[in-house]
């Protein structure tokens, strides 16, 4: 890995060089991140074409080098531990073999629909059937359940959203510690602790949790669910976008102890119109009682907010209330952004615990708009911190990955290990898709969610789905033993694709750029080769010098054998006469 970077910068500029190289073998091992300053494939303003502001030159991720979207010729695998150690052995075999007749080979098995002709774009691979847009399942969730059927007034609401998916140079390790796995860890343990609370049907908002997907490719999931919104959809009914009075974004925090103060920053989108939630989140950590976690505003010479989902809220109102929590000022303090180094290792749980902590408490006081809140209300909203050790586990490593028991109470994984590549989107995208059709992790969410989140139903005993039809209610746990249990809960699937995208008739169209959207307008459209299983694979072929020789010696026999039987033959006929 301390040659990665080299190595592609030579093959961008030496294009001698580089039309010699038919692949790549990158080594893995533990701990790689000791030995090196930094690795972020990605740009170190990561999607400034869909920043609200201009300022493309500032340097949010300073160790960023924008490999990850550069055009290459060749495949680029990154090995597992054992395949690492296994090709070392072969590459230190092929070195003593110099005189040697066979030679060890790698064979890259990779064939990828798409290069047919006049494939080579998003909208003529989509049109032929060789590709599916990138996208996922996004999820929402209300607490406690919004009565859609009610004819009292709609409260105002609190939105507070997290990302769940990464990106890296290698597709299938996208696991995204810090970003933005740990914001939505610190998410999920805010809802279970405010799930403890009694009482918050009389507070004067509705909180609504949302973590969305797509985020790294073009903020997919956001501006996907703002025009679901704009749409009053299925998939987002309950929810009013005029509404939404205020957006608490959980970015990364996984980092927030490793500095010497152990600072949270709040950057806001204006300052007027974030002092209430800034002042919630100063009087959440003062009820915490602990002098070593601050927070504070980020810096005023930002050119605004960091790369995160708050900023399609504020593309499409500019006036919107929002506050993105981040373990960084100027600057990731995470070195591995989008690299498949950002893992388990590169985040610290108690600062993940810190930060729901003062969520938590922060969105309680919140949503009482102002009123007067004893410090023994706030004390009872405590993080649970074995909890999120165990979506640490479950999240961001393999063993015991999917296959822990948090997650097997809510899903049946189809793998252990974790990757939160956002993944293609399969078959006609629904607010009440096939399972089959939506991501591990996905399905995760909307269980957990979906239950922590509910109040019993009157048909708990009913027969889970078929029973489980009346006023909100929903089964949870189905995917476990095919019962389930009937809830009532507003938790909802939200399609994430590009908003550039149609479904019909069981394909794929791209709409022409919408002039008055800018974000659409940087829409790419992002969209995955259809493949099967990537694979390598390693053999033994006689060296080419070596097959040359055996041809030749090969023609040297027959030549010498004709002549032999010629000579033969001729021997024979003389001798044949004279008898």
């Amino acid at each position: 890995m301390d040659q990665f970077e080299d190595l592609f910068a030579r093959l961008s500029i030496d294009a001698d060089f580089s039309r010699h190289v038919v692949g790549v073998l990158v080594e893995s091992g533990s701990q790689l991140q000791n030995g090196l300053k930094g690795f972020s494939p990605d740009k170190k303003f990561p999607q400034a074409e869909f920043a609200p502001y201009q300022s493309g030159k500032f340097e949010w991720n300073p160790t960023g080098t924008g490999l990850m979207w550069k055009a290459y010729n060749f495949p680029v695998f990154l090995l597992s531990n054992s395949s690492t150690l296994a090709l070392q052995e072969i590459a230190l075999r092929n070195e003593k073999r110099k005189k040697s007749s066979t030679v060890d080979v790698a064979d890259f098995d990779l064939v990828m629909q798409t290069t047919k002709t006049g494939t080579r774009d998003s909208e003529s691979c989509l049109r032929e059937q060789t590709c599916l847009p990138l996208g996922g399942y996004s999820v929402w969730s209300a607490l406690p359940p919004i009565n859609t059927s009610s004819s009292k007034k709609a409260k105002p609401m609190i939105l507070t959203v997290a990302s769940m998916d990464a990106a890296s140079f290698f597709r299938d390790v996208s696991i995204g510690a810090d970003s933005p796995i740990s914001g939505l860890i610190s998410l999920l343990a805010v809802v279970d602790a405010l799930s403890r609370v009694d009482g918050l049907g009389d507070l004067d908002k509705q909180l609504v949790f949302a973590v969305f997907t797509g985020e790294a490719w073009g903020y997919l999931g956001s501006r996907r669910f703002i025009l679901e919104l704009d749409q009053h959809s299925d998939a987002v009914s309950g929810l009013d976008l005029a509404l939404i009075e205020t957006v608490l974004e959980i970015g990364s925090v996984g980092k927030g102890f490793t500095q010497d103060d152990n600072t949270f920053f709040a950057h806001s989108t204006m300052e007027s119109a974030t002092n209430g939630t800034f002042s919630a989140l100063k009087d959440a950590l003062g009820s915490l009682k602990t002098q070593s976690i601050k927070i504070s505003r980020a810096s005023k010479s930002n050119p605004g907010l960091p790369p995160s989902s708050l900023m399609s809220f504020l593309k499409k109102n500019p006036e919107t209330s929002g506050v993105v929590l981040e373990d960084f000022d100027a600057a990731f303090t995470n070195k591995f952004y989008h690299s498949h180094l950002d893992d388990l290792s590169n985040i610290n749980s108690s600062a993940i615990v810190a930060a729901a902590s003062i969520v938590a408490r922060s969105l309680y006081i919140l949503a009482s708009d102002k009123k007067e809140i004893k410090n023994s209300v706030l004390n009872t909203i405590n993080i649970n911190a074995s909890l999120v050790e165990e979506l640490l586990g479950c999240l961001l490593s393999c063993e015991p990955g999917l296959t822990c028991e948090l997650v097997n109470r809510y899903i049946a994984s189809s793998t252990s290990c974790p990757s939160h590549y956002v993944g293609v989107v399969m078959g006609e995208p629904s607010s009440q898709p096939y399972l089959g059709n939506v991501g591990d992790v996905s399905r995760f969410v909307w269980n957990f969610l979906a239950d922590k989140t509910a109040i019993p139903s009157k048909n708990m005993s009913s027969t889970c789905p078929k029973g489980c039809s009346g006023n909100g209610e929903m089964c949870v746990k189905v995917e476990t033993d095919g019962k389930g249990v009937c809830v009532i809960s507003t938790t909802r699937y939200v399609p994430a694709y590009s908003t550039r995208l149609k479904y019909e008739y069981e394909t794929w169209e791209v709409l022409p750029h919408n002039s008055s959207d800018t974000m659409e307008e940087a829409d790419p459209v992002w969209t995955e080769s259809n493949w099967d299983r990537i694979r390598l694979r390693v053999y033994t072929v006689q060296d080419s010098g070596f097959d040359l020789l055996v041809l030749l010696l090969g023609i040297t026999v027959t030549v010498l054998s004709y002549i032999v039987i010629v000579i033969s033959k001729a021997f024979i006929t003389k001798a044949l006469k004279r008898d």
